[in-house]
């Protein structure tokens, strides 16, 4: 599958395809905007992993990006931040992934190679391997504070690669920080694209500039979502594609997945080399 056409940007090159490729595509729409991925927990995290949903077994796994990966304390308009990275940290990124965790979460979670089924290795690989720049943050809150923090270091890191095209990725309630960046008009135009997984919604999107300049949004949601529904979401996704002709936006539905499941099963490559072939 592939969600790039003819004049699409410089792709970010495979790192273990045939290992994070949807296992069986049910569904597609929206002339490939919407798809559904038959997701089964028996494969997908038992027969993946070597202790389920703590350890992915090894074969998913290069620890290469550790070779870049720092922990750092960064000064930023919005005080001392604690954020790790891997990649070209200081300086020439040529595209640069920041992940919000959730509810509960640290910057550690974004940095764990092993658990959900090794995908944040596998997108630590794709950054380090492509001259990219990766950053997993710790914030205050996911009110006002915390987007000011998160924007504050958006702007450090893209001081240092301006030419970079910046997405920022939202787990559960970390989408909460996606919309208020989005809607912050500022802190907008720093931003290339929004990634939600397993997260939810905001109406006053439609109003902000981001909304107006197109900015590209995916989401990947379980159909089994107990923390946020999945009828909501779907719902938005609609919305989006009712009001904006042709909006870049995407869905994946995980059949039968679960509120985590998104982070474990989203396909890196395809969405960031999708979102990164939009013009800005």
């Amino acid at each position: 599958m592939s969600f790039c056409g003819p004049a699409s940007a410089a792709q970010i090159a495979p790192y273990k395809d045939s290992l994070f490729a949807y296992p069986e595509i049910l569904k597609t729409g929206d002339n490939g905007d919407y798809v559904v991925i038959n997701y089964n927990e028996m494969r997908d995290i038992n027969g993946r992993d070597q202790i389920p949903e703590r350890r992915v077994k090894q074969t998913y796994l290069s620890m290469q990006p550790k070779r870049t990966q720092k922990d750092l304390a960064v000064t930023t308009d919005a005080g001392a931040m604690k954020v790790m990275t891997v990649g070209k940290a200081t300086g020439g990124a040529s595209f640069i992934v920041i992940y919000l965790h959730g509810q509960g979460g640290n910057r550690q979670q974004g940095m764990n190679d092993y658990t959900f089924g090794g995908n944040f290795n596998r997108l630590k690989n794709l950054l380090n391997e492509n001259d990219g720049l990766y950053l997993s943050p710790d914030f205050s809150d996911f009110g006002e504070k915390g987007a000011n923090e998160i924007s504050s270091l958006i702007s450090y890191f893209k001081a240092q690669s301006p030419r970079a095209k910046l997405i920022v990725a939202c787990g559960s309630m970390g989408g909460q920080l996606c919309w208020r960046l989005a809607n912050d008009t500022a802190a907008s135009k720093n931003i290339s694209g929004l990634i939600l997984l397993g997260s939810l919604w905001d109406d006053e999107f439609f109003s902000s500039a981001a909304f107006k300049r197109r900015l590209p949004v995916f989401f990947g949601h379980g159909s089994r979502d107990p923390v946020f529904s999945i009828s909501n979401q779907e719902a938005f996704y609609r919305k989006i594609r009712a009001q904006g002709s042709a909006y870049p936006v995407k869905f994946h539905r995980f059949e039968s997945g679960n509120h985590g499941t998104p982070i474990r099963m989203t396909d890196w490559r395809l969405v960031l080399n999708w979102m990164l072939s939009i013009p800005s």
